[in-house]
């Protein structure tokens, strides 16, 4: 039987390391641009962000007297202390009054007819917060790579800031069609929240060849026909466009992606099912991600035990779900993972392509799903 030329056929696996590396060489950040505070919330910040000093003066953080410690310093119940006309009572955040560097509660203080006494000490900066207490010009609330949380956003915002300078990249994706793949749909809603999270803007195409076209984006990710199959032709489409740099990438599940370039323009074609589209983007399209935003990755996985053991084949970077209880990790599938498995799973561990795979007992790094 004659071979079919037209096939996509993968001749070879790339080392994840090496889609890596090239990542690393020729994907650059793209353009900073100045927004508004609330809108930049997922965003990777392109300069470190720093407020100016606040409070200006040292301010109180309890509603009491406001007094200068040490002529308090002998006071007690059977040995009151008359306080002195710099003390003042004072509201939790008015400044100060020069002379004073505490504040004293109100029960430390006692009115007795036109006269108000300490009756206990206080500590010199005893509810107080000193000038520069929540912001100093020459500390950063954030520095520049790292991703703009909305805990940081509140901080910022306190501290009276408005604009930042961010880089967010636009992503086009394109491959679904809920009409006639829901499993392709499942998989570009999955990776529009991924990209979304890591700070990107996802604009929808209807088609790969328009998305490869649409010099707007600063890069594409497309979802489905990576392999052989008779209508499998995403790579082909990328080879017309600009140059395929590797089909067959060593990761599992996921063989079959293809990563290249449409001028300078990086693109990833993933495979259409849930669990390798998901398992390329944790292994390799946040990296890219993280490229073009000039982010870091935070990677904050917890460690756990492994339950039982798991086996992988030497030279596959291989990602495999598993579940989590009482600090340990029970592996729930490897290779192919059940729509089953994703949902009952609380998250992810690698097995690196230099492993055979990990003994039970063994401690493993968990990274939670999204």
């Amino acid at each position: 039987m004659a071979i079919d030329s037209s096939v996509q056929r993968i001749v070879r696996l790339t080392p994840l390391s090496v889609i890596l590396a090239l990542i690393e060489e020729q994907v650059a950040a793209v353009a900073a641009r100045r927004t508004a505070l609330a809108e930049a919330v997922g965003a990777a910040l392109a300069s470190d962000v720093y407020a100016a000093e606040r409070p200006a003066r040292a301010i109180a953080l309890r509603d009491g007297f406001a007094v200068a410690a040490a002529e308090i310093a002998d006071a007690g119940p059977y040995a009151p202390v008359p306080l002195s006309l710099i003390a003042r009572r004072i509201d939790a955040g008015e400044a100060l009054p020069s002379g004073t560097d505490a504040v004293a509660p109100l029960d430390a203080i006692a009115l007795r007819g036109d006269r108000t006494e300490a009756v206990a000490v206080v500590a010199p900066g005893e509810g107080v917060l000193p000038a520069g207490g929540d912001t100093a010009p020459s500390t950063a609330l954030r520095r520049a790579g790292e991703y703009l949380r909305a805990l940081d956003a509140a901080a910022m915002a306190a501290a009276g800031i408005a604009e930042v300078t961010i880089r967010s990249p636009r992503i086009a994706l394109a491959g679904a069609s809920a009409a006639k793949a829901p499993v392709l749909a499942a998989a570009q809603a999955a990776l529009a929240h991924c990209l979304t999270q890591a700070g990107c803007s996802v604009q929808h195409a209807p088609r790969l060849t328009e998305a490869l076209g649409d010099d707007t984006c600063d890069a594409v990710i497309g979802i489905g026909g990576t392999g052989s199959g008779r209508r499998d032709d995403a790579v082909q489409d990328l080879a017309r466009a600009g140059k395929v740099e590797a089909h067959g990438i060593a990761v599992y599940p996921g063989e079959t992606a293809a990563f290249g370039f449409v001028g300078k323009r990086p693109v990833l074609l993933v495979p259409g099912r849930l669990n390798a589209a998901l398992a390329v983007w944790f292994l390799l399209g946040r990296h890219l991600a993280a490229g073009l935003a000039g982010g870091v990755i935070a990677d904050t996985p917890v460690t756990a035990i492994l339950r039982r053991k798991v086996t992988s084949g030497i030279g596959m970077t291989e990602l495999m779900a598993v579940r989590c209880d009482d600090g340990m990790a029970e592996p729930l599938g490897a290779g192919y993972l059940s729509f089953t498995a994703l949902a009952r799973s609380d998250g992810w561990i690698v097995v690196g392509a230099d492993s055979e795979g990990f003994g039970a007992g063994s401690e493993v790094a968990v990274h939670r799903w999204p």
